[in-house]
């Protein structure tokens, strides 16, 4: 028979057997850009799935590629969406940082005014928007151009601070086309549309371009980046459910994007019907970095080609893929 003794020790040596899922030292924000990956963060907030983990977690953007690698060089960033060659790249220099997933297949694409370019060489003599010269969109643009055996003389690059510096140049017809991310292509379409009069398109896939150049079907473009510290204070169980939490969140975004984008929206400061239509345009996921090396090395590695020093010298070992 089972006495108050006895059950109080089952219990007790049941709690005893769990995993211990330390939490955040200090309330924990995940840091993301202005793009569709970050959609997966506030969602996962939202939800309440953080809540054991990182209680009070919140969202915060940064806008430019320099603010977020101060971030995660000062330490005051300790969960960050990232490029994936920047969490290389700071790995390899010995910055305390590795990679705990991938959240994007890839969400590049070419936007220009509909029938006006059909592939990357028809883009020879056109002039073309990039925002963040010599980050992610540009080293992907530029391998393309090269697979493509088009010359740097053969188009004009307009580089950009921002993608919406790159709309505007779009839509005001200073350029011919733009390189953008979701949801930055989704908002140039409607906003071409409803300002203009004008109709743009997704002219070129470059997740497409990209496999037909390379022979590589994904392009993981970004992913969540973790430091040294954060990944202590929580432990590889903590991590885990982290990624949990993402895993679930992710499934919920692409299942029902208006909900999503109604989340988003205030963290983003970008209307929701932009961001809802970008959700399928995106390729989101929250596929582990270990599962994704095979992609990620084959990103690494073509990346290298131009520069090894993209990537801090060398593929990263191991240790880089926290999960």
């Amino acid at each position: 028979m089972l006495n108050r003794r006895t059950f109080v020790t089952a219990l007790s040596t049941a709690i005893l057997a769990r995993p211990a899922i330390l939490r955040a030292a200090e309330p924990l924000t995940l840091w993301g850009p202005p793009a569709a990956p970050s959609i997966v963060l506030t969602q996962a907030i939202a939800s309440g799935a953080l809540k054991d983990i990182a209680p009070g977690a919140t969202f915060k953007s940064w806008r430019t590629p320099d603010e977020m690698r101060a971030g995660l060089s000062s330490g005051n960033m300790t969960a960050v969406i990232v490029p994936t060659y920047v969490a290389a790249n700071l790995y390899n220099r010995g910055l305390g940082v590795r990679l705990a997933n991938v959240m994007t297949k890839g969400l590049l694409y070419v936007v220009a005014p509909t029938g006006t370019v059909t592939d990357i060489a028809s883009l020879k003599g056109k002039r073309v928007a990039v925002p963040f010269r010599n980050d992610m969109p540009d080293f992907i643009f530029r391998r393309l151009l090269v697979t493509a055996k088009l010359q740097p003389s053969d188009i004009t690059i307009d580089y950009s601070g921002t993608p919406p510096e790159a709309i505007q140049m779009l839509v005001a017809g200073r350029v011919d086309a733009a390189l953008l991310a979701e949801p930055a292509s989704s908002a140039a379409i409607l906003r071409a549309m409803l300002a203009a009069g004008q109709t743009l398109e997704r002219a070129i896939d470059c997740q497409k371009a990209w496999a037909a150049a390379t022979g590589y079907t994904a392009i993981p473009q970004a992913g969540l980046a973790i430091t040294d510290k954060l990944a202590s204070q929580i432990g590889a169980d903590g991590a885990s459910a982290l990624q949990a939490a993402l895993e679930n969140a992710v499934q919920s975004v692409n299942r029902n994007p208006a909900a999503a984008a109604a989340i988003a929206a205030p963290a983003l400061e970008l209307p929701a019907p932009v961001i809802e239509r970008s959700i399928a345009f995106s390729n989101l996921v929250a596929e582990r970095a270990t599962r994704a090396r095979n992609d990620l090395t084959a990103l690494f590695e073509t990346l290298a080609k131009d520069d090894l020093r993209i990537i801090g010298g060398k593929l990263p070992d191991d240790r880089f893929y926290a999960l």
